[in-house]
This record gives structure tokens, sequence and C-alpha cells, in this order.
């Protein structure tokens, strides 16, 4: 039967048509790549995972067939353990450290074996942990992804009611709004939320929480204040992650066809194939602006629904490109075209339909003067202007700050606009808000939103039970 969420989510999405990138290990094939581990008593890729799973004590109990033990120690120390198995980037954390690396043989599939793991245990429906002891207090967590989700079920553990305010229709964050979803579909993100949301805390979505006297820009269908949640939660988690996608002021910004790289994932993740906002036939090239991570999920995906070019378009070269290097070599392995040390200057509207793009003007960039930092920033190439044919733009350079939102916050301070926290407990300069995830580290992996959130609850747990916060009221 489907679950509330998952009832959300339309049946014909256009992601449903991207293949799996690392399809699931059947019990045949997971039992022999658990027997190549070597066990190493000091591992170096427990130390390479940001929520410290005991990696060979998990996939020594695979090999054993012991897969109800193998999930439990997954989802002590990672309660996100399905999400991260999919999404972590393991050639550079655990799968990245492992020691067959400096012996010139392929790794222990690390992720997969953790996947196949966690949906054993969910197929059969077993559970690990249980509700504590009603304490009698009461914590918000603002948003509903990774962080949040981590640190409402260590509270919720520990005995603590939870209540998590999202201003979306559906939960989980990134996970099931921009993943990239060949690396994991909304299906297996919403499965992850049901999971842990069964231990019993508490999911509003469609309520955005906001400063006092200002309205929602979510178009949620009701909000809440600070202020409220002061009265009535002993607590506070900011677990927000990044704002909307940044907008460089350029002309032709608002044509039809021009996006920012999150929304558009979102579109392709979480709407029907008529609902996407753009005609698939009609897209013969596309261009994205940037050259991190979100960029390159973004060339990958088009290029798997059949786009035929496929172009990023990054300021410095290549070996600058803040996208892992795995990734890029993926990308143009996908037949992702590179057009590097190039930068819009504006967007150019379709000869046909002047309401649509149908070019990126771009300049040539060439190294100017070092800035503060030693590197040498890129200056454009006078007579250099040129264009690219382009149905389709994504703009993947960053997303807004936070200020908005947090700025009214007595005593939470923002550096760079993350949140800055006390790294040991991710409290704020407010006794009374904690903050983990995207928001405070300014956009790492889900892993280490699910370690941060589990830090920040065991935080306010002792923060409650020594009565230095408590609702104001109360």
């Amino acid at each position: 039967m489907a679950s509330e969420f998952a009832a959300r989510l339309p049946a014909d999405r256009a992601e449903s048509g991207l293949a799996d990138l690392k399809p699931a290990l059947n019990e045949g094939q997971a039992r022999a790549e658990a027997s190549r581990c070597l066990y190493c008593f000091d591992a170096p890729c427990i130390g390479a995972c940001p929520t410290g799973i005991d990696i060979p004590e998990f996939i020594r109990k695979i090999a054993s067939g012991n897969y109800r033990g193998s999930a439990r120690t997954i989802l002590s120390a990672n309660i996100l353990g399905l999400s991260c198995a999919a999404v972590c980037p393991v050639e550079v954390l655990c799968a990245g450290d492992c020691v067959f690396n400096d012996k010139g043989e392929p790794p222990i599939q690390i992720g997969l074996l953790q996947r196949f793991s966690t949906e054993w245990a969910y197929d059969r429906g077993l559970r690990f942990f249980e509700k504590g002891a009603p304490t009698g207090h009461r914590v918000a967590l603002i948003g509903a992804g990774p962080a949040s989700l981590a640190a409402a079920h260590e509270l919720t553990v520990l005995g603590h009611e939870c209540v998590l305010f999202e201003g979306r229709a559906l939960p989980g964050g990134l996970n099931t709004t921009g993943v990239a979803p060949y690396k994991m579909r909304a299906e297996m993100s919403i499965r992850e939320v049901e999971y842990i949301k069964e231990i019993g805390f508490e999911i509003r979505t469609g309520v955005e929480v906001v400063p006092d006297g200002t309205a929602g820009t979510l178009g949620a269908a009701s909000t809440i204040a600070f202020s409220e949640l002061e009265r009535e939660f002993d607590a506070i988690f900011i677990g927000v992650g990044l704002g909307p996608d940044s907008r460089q002021g350029l002309p032709g910004e608002d044509l039809a066809g021009v996006w920012g790289a999150c929304a558009l994932i979102e579109r392709i993740k979480n709407s029907g194939r008529d609902e996407v906002g753009y005609d698939a036939a009609r897209v013969k090239n596309a261009v994205v602006i940037g050259g991190g991570n979100t960029a390159i999920d973004v060339v990958r995906e088009l290029r798997k629904l059949d786009v035929e070019n496929v172009t990023m378009v990054y300021r410095r070269g290549e070996h600058e490109m803040p996208g892992y290097d795995h990734e890029v070599a993926y990308a143009r392995r996908e037949g992702v075209q590179f057009h590097l040390r190039a930068n819009p200057t504006a967007y150019v509207p379709d000869a046909e339909d002047a309401s649509r793009v149908g070019a990126v003007r771009l300049v040539r960039m060439e190294l100017g003067e070092p800035d503060e930092s030693g590197r040498r920033r890129p200056k454009p190439v006078d007579g250099s202007e040129h264009e690219l044919p382009a149905q389709l733009v994504a703009i993947a350079t960053g997303q807004e700050k936070l200020e908005t939102l947090l700025g009214s916050i007595a005593g939470l301070e923002l550096h760079w606009g993350r949140v800055k926290v006390d790294a040991a407990s991710g409290r704020t300069g407010n006794p009374r808000y904690w903050s983990g995830g995207d928001c405070a580290n300014g956009g790492k992996e889900v892993v280490n939103a699910a370690a941060e959130g589990k830090l920040a609850a065991r935080s306010i747990d002792g923060a409650m039970r020594d009565g230095s916060v408590r609702r104001s009221g109360a």
C-alpha cells in the first residue's frame, strides 16, 4: 500500500525513464563481493565515513549470511543508510580509502553492499529502534531533509517529542527533490523517510517557517513564525538546506527554457513527463553553466534523457573544476561536451519565438591578477564573444544565501551565508537553536548531514535534560 507521501508522486515522472546507475546486488553477488573484504583491523574506510559506520563489521555479516545484523550495524551509526548507499561519492570517501586501491585492485563495492543490507531489512519491515520513555520535552525541526530526519530519529529514541516543519509538499529534502535520479529516485527517498518516521515523530508538510510578520516564499499552504516555535518547543533545529538557485542578473534570464539547476532537477524528479516544463523533443542543444557536482548531475541527466547535444560551460580550466574527477570522467564517456574558459554574458531569444531561449552568448576568459588567496581570477577576453545554440539552459552557479530567512533570529550568526555553529555540538549563537546539514556546512554530502543531525540531537538532549533550554511559553 502506497504511503501518504509516496501517493503524492506522479506515476509518470520524467525520472522514471532513467536507468539506475548502480543496480542493486542480488544475494549471491553481495556475498561474493563481501567475501573479498580483508576486514582490516584499523580499517581506513571507517575513518573516511562521516557517520563512522563499522564497515568491515557489516560486510563480514553479509559474507556470513547475517543480513539482519549487517543492517543493524549500518543503521545504528547512520539511520539514513539507504540513501547514503545510493548517493554517497564512495569513490572519494570509504571506497576511496579501501586498501585494495594500494594493491592496484578494485576497491570493495561498499555502497552497493550497504544498499543490499538496508534494502533487505526494509523489504522485511525490520525495525531496530523504538521510541524512548517520554521526557516531556519538545523539539521543532525546520526542514525535513537528511539532517532533520537524523536529528529527529535520535531525539525520539531519547524520548523527546519532535515535529518537523516542511514548506514543500514532500519531505526528504534534496534526496527527494535534488539528487540526480540516475543515482536515486524520489520513491527511494520517500521510502526511507517513511521508515525513519515510523519510530514516532511528526512531519507537517506544506508548513513554511518564516520570520515574524513576513509571508512565505515557497507557496506553502500555511506558515508559522519563529516566535511561535519558541513558545511551543524547548529547542529548535534548523535543517533548511540552501536557498533557491542563484541568479546571475544577465539579460535573458527570464526567457522560457532558462532554469536554475536545482529547480530543473526537481521538475525531472517530481513532475509528470508532460509537466517537466520543456518539450524534450524540441531540445536538441542544452547548455549547463557551472563546474560543480550539481552542474555535472544536470549534464548527465540530460544526456540520459536523450538530449542530443549537452555542453557544460565553465569559466576556468578542467583541472580547476570543483566537481569530482570521477563524475567528470563519467560525463565525458556519456558524450557531454566541455566548453572551458568561457562565461555567459546573455541568454539570446529564439529567432522564431522571442519568449524562449535560443542561444547562450559567451565570452572567452583568461587568467588575470591573483585574488586575496593567490588564485588568479578569470577575466574576459576583449572581442571574443560568441554564441552556442541552446533550447534549454541550466544555471548551476550556486544557491542563494539564507539571510532573509534567518537574519532576524537574535544571536544567530551567519558566515558567508552559512549558519555558524559550534563544531562539537551544532549549537548556534542563540542557545535555543541548533543547526546542521547544507545550511551549516555550505553544501556537503547526505552523509555529512546525517552525522551533523545526530550530533546536534545529542547536544539538544543534554541541554533539555539539564534545564538550560525550555520553551518560552512554559
